[in-house]
């Protein structure tokens, strides 16, 4: 679907205008279906928290609890989500932009489906909490400014590029909508180890991903100098792989590939070009094999694409483009994916 047109004010240099009204990324134009951006730092405090202000000598004290119900709030729900999702619809792997983006895209559009978000940091956000050289600032070619609006993210409008006063706001903000949905989960702390495989359709020499295998990121850090632990595995017809480039993780899927002599060998990202690199990263962002889209960074290892530097406008929107692809071949995946 086409994004739908927005208008948004260039406010005065060094102010961040939060946007009042705004129509979301997926929606038509009919005013109808306008949302409400509410700015919480306009909101006074609440009533119940001043309540507890200068009652803490006196009448504060925390509710009883034993220990062991603790351990068995987080247990039972982390277990019965290792159930639920062990069959997922759609797994994403690596939690940066452009992977928190894909899963805030596929949320919107498609409530109906299980998707695992699994990422091997303990924090999701890959290199967007900051901008380039531990400036705070995130830059935005347009249109990713589109993508800025749908989720609520205030910048600065400086003609070609927007700027969001910090690449926190907008890791932040993406990453608490999509935990948000009820039909995402994310696993962090969580490596992906290796990719489940079947034999490709009407294809004798080919293969096609049917899921992921995982372990503890820590598990998976102490391999060579700890006795073997075995992994565990997330069955899904489609898989979304943007964890990032080349590095001690990075590049997974796409190294897997090569591994597995069904890439005769990556490209290898070329030097930093903002003109050539957005534009490859997106326009590029496909099914590599059969249910394997790749997106992001890790896309530039396999086309020897440019990287980009400290502008993000292409990881958000290559999410988006992700997302999108994953939608076009999802049923046929589905259905080839039966055993």
């Amino acid at each position: 679907m086409a994004p739908s047109a927005v208008s948004h004010e260039s406010s005065p240099a060094g102010t961040f205008a939060t946007p009042v009204v705004q129509k979301t990324l997926f929606q038509s134009n009919n005013e109808n279906n306008s949302a409400t951006v509410v700015n919480i730092t306009d909101k006074p405090l609440g009533d119940e928290v001043k309540a507890l202000m200068g009652q803490w000598e006196d009448n504060f004290a925390f509710a009883p609890i034993r220990e062991s119900q603790v351990s068995r709030a987080m247990t039972r729900r982390y277990f019965a989500d290792l159930d639920e999702y062990a069959e997922s619809d759609i797994v994403i792997v690596g939690a940066g932009s452009c992977g928190l983006s894909a899963a805030y895209t596929l949320g919107k559009l498609r409530p109906d489906l299980r998707i695992a978000l699994v990422e091997a940091g303990v924090a999701p956000g890959g290199g967007a909490w900051l901008g380039g050289q531990l400036f705070s600032a995130m830059v935005m070619r347009k249109p990713a400014d589109v993508f800025l609006r749908e989720v609520g993210v205030p910048y600065d409008d400086e003609g070609d590029f927007v700027v969001v006063k910090h690449a926190s706001l907008f890791t932040s903000t993406v990453l608490s909508h999509v935990l948000r949905f009820p039909n995402i989960k994310l696993f962090n702390a969580t490596a992906v180890e290796d990719l489940i495989t079947r034999p490709a359709v009407n294809d004798a020499e080919g293969i096609r991903i049917a899921g992921v295998v995982t372990n503890w990121t820590l598990v998976s850090l102490h391999h060579d100098d700890q006795s073997c632990m075995d992994p565990n595995t997330i069955n899904a017809p489609v898989v979304i792989s943007t964890t990032g480039h080349d590095g001690p993780m990075g590049a997974f899927s796409v190294k897997r590939l090569v591994s597995m002599q069904r890439l005769e060998k990556l490209g290898g990202m070329r030097g930093l070009d903002m003109q050539l690199a957005e534009d490859a990263i997106v326009k590029n962002t496909r099914e590599i094999v059969p249910g394997l889209i790749v997106g992001g960074m890790e896309l530039s290892e396999v086309d020897g694409a440019n990287r980009m530097g400290p502008t993000f406008g292409a990881m958000a929107l290559s999410g988006v483009k992700a997302a999108e692809e994953a939608l076009r071949v999802f049923d046929q995946r589905k259905k080839e994916n039966q055993y």
